[in-house]
């Protein structure tokens, strides 16, 4: 039968890096059932690289995808990019065993104007045609804003109708966030995506602020309840959204949560695990 295989997004556990290194954070991983992730907001440090690359080797874990940003998300960044630091990027990717990249959000330059996003449009599905030379693909990851409409068309639609080289990693919560139904957006997409990003929506109860009634305040208590959830803890059809993934083509699926409230990450990684189990994907944890 075929199957994906259900990871973690390193954002979510980027704060074990300084506790527990890159080794040992793959490591927690591994003995929490995961055998899959995704990098991100990892600093890519000989001594990380390093540490993933053992930690895979050790404990038999699959680096889905690494990240990387075509060039500065403002103005004198710092950071490592495909326009500037090209051949370490992809060394880096040969490293790990790694075959995809991953830009994780539209440059906060190009929000805002049809014409620059555009503009980076092109030149991203370039270097994805120059990394293709090399055995890497490169994917686009969504947020909400590319549900910017021009000329009634979402953002995230030109940018798929203005690339053929580049793919993407949808992503189940910021769809929602945009406005549209992840299941139905997903089919869309058929044949250009193989990541998914699992993040849940939760509507968390209202906290009105304290003292008198101040409209403003209430508005804002009102609006910022939104919040992400475990896998299988929020408003979210999971499993159709899955199914949706893999047949069009996607076949890693990387639990994401960019807070956790207090929580543990590692505790939420467990319940998001837990949930789906249940949901009948264990096998989805596991390398072939």
């Amino acid at each position: 039968m075929k199957k994906g295989l259900i990871g973690i997004q390193m954002s979510t556990i980027k704060s074990k890096i300084d506790e527990l290194g890159a080794y040992g954070t793959l490591k927690a991983c591994a003995e929490l059932g995961y055998h899959c992730v995704e990098v991100s907001q990892i600093p890519m440090t000989k001594e990380n690289v390093e540490g993933m690359k053992k930690a895979c080797d050790e404990f038999g874990i699959k680096i889905a995808a690494c990240s990387a940003s075509l060039e500065p998300m403002m103005e004198g960044m710092p950071g490592e990019y495909l326009v500037s630091d090209f051949d370490k990027i992809v060394a880096d990717c040969k490293a790990l065993d790694c075959d995809m990249l991953r830009i994780g959000m539209l440059p906060m330059t190009c929000m805002g104007s049809r014409e620059k996003a555009i503009d980076f449009v092109k030149r991203a599905d370039e270097m994805a045609a120059r990394l293709k030379e090399h055995g890497i693909d490169l994917y686009y990851h969504n947020h909400h804003v590319e549900f910017v409409k021009y000329d009634g068309e979402y953002l995230l639609d030109i940018i798929k109708d203005n690339t053929k080289h580049m793919g993407f990693e949808l992503d189940i919560h910021w769809i929602q966030r945009g406005g549209e139904n992840p299941v139905e957006f997903i089919r869309k997409y058929d044949g250009r995506i193989r990541l998914l990003h699992l993040k849940d929506y939760r509507i968390a109860e209202v906290k009105l602020p304290e003292g008198p009634f101040d409209p403003k305040k209430f508005m804002e208590a009102f609006t910022s309840n939104v919040q992400f959830a475990e896998v299988g803890e929020g408003n979210l059809p999971i499993k159709a959204c899955i199914e949706a993934g893999l047949a069009g083509g996607s076949e890693y699926f990387l639990i994401e949560q960019d807070d956790t409230y207090g929580r543990d990450p590692f505790e939420s990684l467990k319940i998001s695990r837990d949930n789906l189990i249940k949901l009948g994907y264990e096998d989805w944890f596991k390398l072939d």
